[in-house]
């Protein structure tokens, strides 16, 4: 397996590795999981071993789509199996795809916002801003930003006043990004669609040193400790939790069904087609569900296991006991 990053997000060495390195011990698998560290001519050498080192199925959760399809092309060529592991290679030539619902989470996004922006008592219409994640170079990016388009230009109580891309979901790039679509609209915002809790963590930096922390809702997604202690604290409205162990263990099913020549019938996964327009072909899919998360059920993600009451309930006591978490 070859994950892309370290920087886009979290999730890559707290629970994707973990996780998967672990259902392939349990399933008496031998697994090789990289990290190409954002870096595509890695990402492409790491693939080129693995290849000539013979491995039967290949998972992968590329950088970008163009680089994600030459290593799936090579892979082909070898008879390897491949598997796009939460995000999807346009273009490109696997067979089969693992990720969330991803337009979904968009639209939940939106949803959230508009709930967190009428609890707020905002003007109509409010004012807000969109910061987008990587649409650049990841699909996932453009599906969950027409999902938040779908309902939010559906609502007549919204203006996005500004539309502001945080190019290759590059964390240090979103806080004068923001910066850049606040001053555009005269320091003038209501509330702020951010792609994940990376994002809006740095949204929340910019409106804390305006005073405006608390005052403008802000919206995430990924479930991680910084995001959800945002949310105790009352600086971000909510994000959305995707369960990563639902997401690995179905890849790891899948895989181990593949690497041992049986019928992914047998997986336990229920596969439907997944259309890639660019690659003009269809896909086998295992899209899994996620849920928006607010103050009132942070304590959903910490039951599931994906966070410890103990890592986010620091400096929180109070806050977490209020959510009805024990750490």
């Amino acid at each position: 397996m070859i994950l892309p990053d370290t920087t886009s997000s979290t999730r890559y060495t707290e629970f994707d590795t973990p996780l998967l390195t672990k259902a392939f011990q349990a399933a008496g698998i031998k697994s090789d999981i990289q990290n190409a560290q954002n870096d595509k001519t890695k990402f492409a050498s790491i693939a080129q071993n693995m290849i000539a080192e013979g491995v039967k199925v290949l998972l992968i959760d590329s950088i970008d789509a163009p680089s994600g399809a030459a290593v799936e092309a090579q892979a082909k060529t070898a008879g390897v199996k491949v598997i796009d592991y939460d995000r999807v290679n346009l273009g490109g030539s696997a067979d089969y795809y693992v990720s969330f619902d991803n337009e979904k989470i968009g639209e939940l996004q939106g949803q959230s916002l508009i709930s967190c922006l009428k609890a707020a008592k905002a003007p109509s219409p409010a004012q807000v801003i969109e910061m987008d994640g990587g649409v650049d170079v990841d699909n996932n990016a453009v599906l969950f930003k027409a999902g938040a388009q779908k309902v939010l230009k559906a609502d007549s109580g919204i203006k996005v006043v500004a539309d502001s891309v945080v190019k290759g979901w590059l964390v240090a790039n979103a806080a004068p990004a923001f910066t850049q679509a606040l001053a555009s609209n005269g320091g003038k915002v209501d509330g702020v669609y951010a792609a994940n809790d990376d994002i809006a963590n740095a949204v929340i930096s910019v409106l804390k040193s305006k005073g405006l922390n608390g005052k403008v809702p802000v919206t995430g997604q990924d479930s991680g400790v910084e995001g959800l202690d945002n949310i105790l604290r009352g600086d971000q409205c909510a994000t959305i939790y995707k369960s990563y162990a639902a997401e690995a263990a179905a890849a790891s099913k899948l895989a181990i069904a593949l690497v041992k020549g049986q019928d992914v019938s047998s997986a336990g996964v229920t596969l439907t087609p997944f259309k890639d327009p660019k690659g003009n072909r269809t896909l086998q899919a295992f899209l899994l569900p996620a849920q928006i998360v607010t103050k009132a059920n942070v304590k959903t993600v910490v039951d599931s296991g994906q966070v410890k009451a103990a890592d986010l309930c620091k400096g929180l006591t109070s806050q977490c006991k209020a959510a009805g978490i024990s750490g």
